[in-house]
């Protein structure tokens, strides 16, 4: 027998194994979690999954460093790393079902994308080890191991419950916003045009700069100031909302728990709508893309508004004021340049 082929025979325990981690990993993406029979602890689930999670880092850990210099691991010992490996997986991945929609949806898909993670990491690592199994450690096989690392570590890092976890959602999409914000107010205050960092100084370039779809007139920098009014009431009802859920939030009852998602499920289209609006505001502007961009933001933001308090009316009153009053300014603006 060839040496080639010994190495296919010895490899094909991490074949099988690669094969087997891609088919959880497809359920765990796609597939449900397990109704709740009125037994189910969050506290337990927690632990159990915190040891099988650190379980799984170790034993990818072990499978990285019996392939890390010659000689390679024989038939026997592949099949001893993956089936043990292949535990932890198995494991991981059941653990995630116990946990029930009842918990919280908002909650369950952090951790599906956080269990997702750690199958990709492990998939990558396998291709790797697959690849260049008769070399000596490689930066590749480095960065896949510390990779399955972080994605196990981030688990420590998880919301344990469902109101963390929509709080968790709603920092995520303030730091869009405002991110969105510092990114339009950087490039206004520039004084070339906004395309300058992507175009070179060539004749071509050169011609496109003295073109007009390139930079923006002043009733342009009208428009954007009044959208940027538009993204700051939408910004500041994220935070609103985010202090509310902070104060007031509870996981005590399933009312509770589906209350928290459905506003989770609100306050979604907030950040890709401004991401969709600070695109249609660069040169040339497209103003019927803005108007669009902005009665879909603003509709958003209505109804995050109305999830909040009975004494938050005040504050609810004036924000939609503030939002409705941008809105007609941006109307206003988009009328007057058709």
């Amino acid at each position: 027998m060839s040496a080639e082929n010994s190495c296919g025979d010895s490899l094909l325990p991490l074949r099988n194994l690669l094969n087997a981690v891609k088919c959880i990993r497809d359920r765990v993406r796609d597939g449900e979690s397990n109704e709740s029979n009125g037994d189910f602890n969050l506290p337990n689930f927690w632990e159990t999954m915190t040891q099988t999670v650190k379980a799984t880092s170790q034993e990818a850990t072990k499978l990285s460093l019996a392939f890390s210099k010659p000689p390679l691991p024989s038939e026997q010992d592949c099949e001893v790393l993956a089936e043990s490996i292949q535990k932890s997986i198995l494991a991981l991945s059941t653990i995630y079902y116990w946990l029930p929609k009842s918990e919280g949806i908002t909650l369950r898909k952090l951790v599906r994308e956080a269990t997702v993670e750690v199958l990709d990491g492990v998939v990558q690592l396998l291709e790797i080890l697959l690849s260049s199994p008769l070399q000596s450690l490689s930066q590749e096989q480095l960065t896949s191991t510390g990779g399955v690392w972080a994605a196990c570590d981030q688990f420590a890092q998880l919301p344990r419950d469902n109101r963390t976890a929509v709080l968790h959602v709603l920092s995520s999409y303030v730091g869009m916003v405002k991110d969105a914000l510092e990114e339009m107010n950087q490039a206004l205050s520039e004084e070339q045009d906004p395309f300058n960092d992507v175009l070179d100084d060539d004749e071509d370039d050169l011609d496109a700069r003295g073109n007009q779809d390139t930079y923006w007139s002043q009733s342009d920098r009208q428009l954007i100031s009044k959208c940027l009014g538009l993204i700051k009431a939408s910004g500041a009802c994220l935070r609103k909302l985010s202090s509310t859920v902070n104060k007031n939030g509870k996981v005590d009852t399933p009312h509770s728990v589906t209350q928290l998602d459905d506003l989770a499920d609100i306050t979604r289209e907030i950040s890709p709508g401004v991401d969709d609006l600070i695109l249609s505001l660069y040169p040339p502007i497209d103003c019927s893309a803005v108007d669009q961009n902005v009665r879909r933001l603003n509709d958003s933001a209505h109804q995050s508004c109305h999830v909040c308090l009975e004494a938050d009316v005040a504050w609810v009153q004036f924000l939609e004021g503030a939002v409705d009053h941008n809105l007609q300014e941006v109307k206003s603006l988009i009328g007057g340049s058709s």
